[in-house]
């Protein structure tokens, strides 16, 4: 049994713009080769993310820049099975060397937040965030930083076959069908509310800014994978998608008022992840093509 895990930290909103990347090979159960490095993003720092990774744009004077990393990421993912926690790396990825105009690593996907909403029930429909499985499965780790959360979604993959008796293969098949084989009824959706068995279900989500694609079309492909659509920014929302030109208006400054309360409780510890609505939309590309 052999699989490599990913993980990317980024300096904005911009999911291509990765700051660091965290690679975790394992085989048998066991950790074997490991590769981790800051990168020049060449782009801005949003102060909202640095404060929830840490990394500044002088930690990165000197650093890397994707493509010239690339052939590491080539070498660790082409033909294996790549897993990391829900899909947003996997996207990141791809943004980042489209950005470059670089060929995708050649490998088959799997996401652990799929996984472990299959394997432990408390978590099936809510809660299946990396740092709260890990303390399910008894896994101490540094959150936010790209090696350590790429470890920690190799050991809940590990934890989940342990628990299961599933091997890799298994896996590969289980997550595209239902959380509960037994009631697939449970599998329909409705408009506004997530459905239950979409890959980001439990998410609640809010759009803001000028977007290209109606609010209506954005908030069906919303609900369509799982994310409760809301109106306005509450204590509850996790996830805030803005028009890519509101994303870009002066490095941050002169924001809608939705942007503003989010990071208004980011700072305060609340977990909002900011998107572009252009990566949103290959969010849910990437989360409809499953594996």
């Amino acid at each position: 049994m052999e699989f490599v895990a990913i993980d990317v930290e980024t300096a904005n909103a911009d999911m291509s713009s990765i700051c660091q990347i965290g690679v975790a090979k394992f085989k048998d159960n066991k950790l074997i080769d490991e590769w981790c490095s800051l990168i020049d993003p060449e782009d801005y720092f949003d102060p909202i993310n640095v404060y929830i990774h840490g990394i500044t744009e002088k930690d990165i004077e000197g650093a890397p820049k994707v493509n010239e990393v690339a052939k590491y990421i080539y070498e660790f993912l082409d033909g294996t099975l790549t897993v990391c926690h829900t899909h947003f790396d996997r996207v990141s990825i791809g943004k980042a060397f489209d950005k470059y105009d670089i060929r995708l690593p050649e490998a088959k996907w799997l996401d652990t937040a799929r996984v472990a909403r299959r394997t432990w029930n408390a978590i099936s429909w809510s809660g299946y965030g990396l740092k709260n499985v890990c303390e399910i499965i008894g896994y101490e780790f540094h959150h936010h930083d790209a090696l350590e959360d790429a470890k920690a979604s190799g050991q809940i993959l590990i934890a989940a076959i342990t628990k299961t008796g599933l091997g890799l293969e298994d896996w590969l098949k289980r997550v595209k069908q239902p959380i509960d084989p037994s009631n697939v009824s449970t599998a329909s959706v409705i408009r506004r509310e997530g459905n239950p068995e979409g890959a980001l279900y439990g998410e609640n989500l809010v759009f803001t800014g000028a977007l290209k694609i109606r609010r209506k079309d954005a908030a069906d492909l919303a609900s369509r994978i799982g994310c409760n659509v809301e109106s306005g920014v509450t204590k509850k929302s996790t996830i805030l998608v803005v028009g890519d030109q509101d994303v870009s208006k002066l490095a941050g400054k002169d924001q809608s008022s939705k942007h503003r309360k989010a990071e208004g409780l980011i700072a305060k510890g609340q977990s909002i992840r900011i998107l572009r609505e252009s990566d949103f939309k290959e969010l849910v590309n990437q989360v409809e093509d499953i594996v």
